[in-house]
């Protein structure tokens, strides 16, 4: 049975529980006291996409963001949605009155004409790529770094091995876990992480989770 754009996928978190527990006794109490992993990713439409969304939304409220990123797509025909050479075409006035900044409509400019040059891949070649490559290919748009990029491979599609050692939730999470005074130093945490993989996903979920208070340890 096909899936429709708006289902959300789960992992069998269960391999990687069994792994985490044995690995690192702490982590198995943070497991313990947060309960079943609840981690979910929404399929991937095309890396354009995925990323014009991330570009709109940067640095903004959910509610704004999602306001003007629908008056974005809301410029293109309603049968095609946005495509790369029609991003380029629009006028800036255009992008602009639905509410983008300049820095936003430049990133999204690159990005089209990155997308239309084959820098950034399509759904099938994006799927072929180790995380690395897909971190070192997307990158290279601008106003897209690296925390962006994680996201997406964690939440869009599905990789079980990210850790987004720079993402503040994930250091003041390990930081509550594991009894440290400051937030730990990004060399820390890698270091951690080595014996969570190959499920560094789960782990940073059930860190984001203990940073959001939902378990006493």
């Amino acid at each position: 049975m096909k899936r429709s754009a708006n289902d959300k996928s789960r992992h069998d978190v269960r391999p990687a529980l069994r792994h985490l527990r044995r690995s690192d006794p702490r982590m198995a109490r943070v497991i313990e006291g947060i309960g079943p992993c609840r981690l979910e990713f929404a399929p991937l439409r095309s890396p354009f996409h995925s990323l014009m969304r991330a570009i709109t939304y940067q640095q903004l409220s959910g509610k704004a963001a999602a306001t003007i990123h629908g008056r974005v797509v809301a410029l293109f025909p309603e049968e095609r949605g946005p495509h790369p050479q029609s991003l380029l075409e629009l006028p800036e006035a255009a992008l602009r009155g639905a509410g983008l900044s300049r820095n936003k409509l430049l990133a999204l400019r690159d990005l089209s004409a990155k997308a239309l040059d084959g820098t950034v891949p399509d759904s099938k070649g994006l799927k072929k790529l180790t995380d690395m490559e897909i971190i070192e290919r997307l990158t290279q748009v601008r106003g897209v770094g690296r925390w962006t990029v994680e996201m997406l491979l964690i939440f869009t599609l599905g990789r079980p091995d990210v850790l987004p050692v720079t993402d503040l939730g994930i250091r003041k999470g390990f930081q509550r876990a594991y009894g440290m005074r400051r937030l730990p130093a990004y060399s820390t945490l890698e270091r951690a992480g080595r014996a969570w993989a190959p499920y560094r996903s789960i782990a940073s979920w059930y860190l984001w989770r203990i940073a959001d208070g939902e378990a006493e340890l």
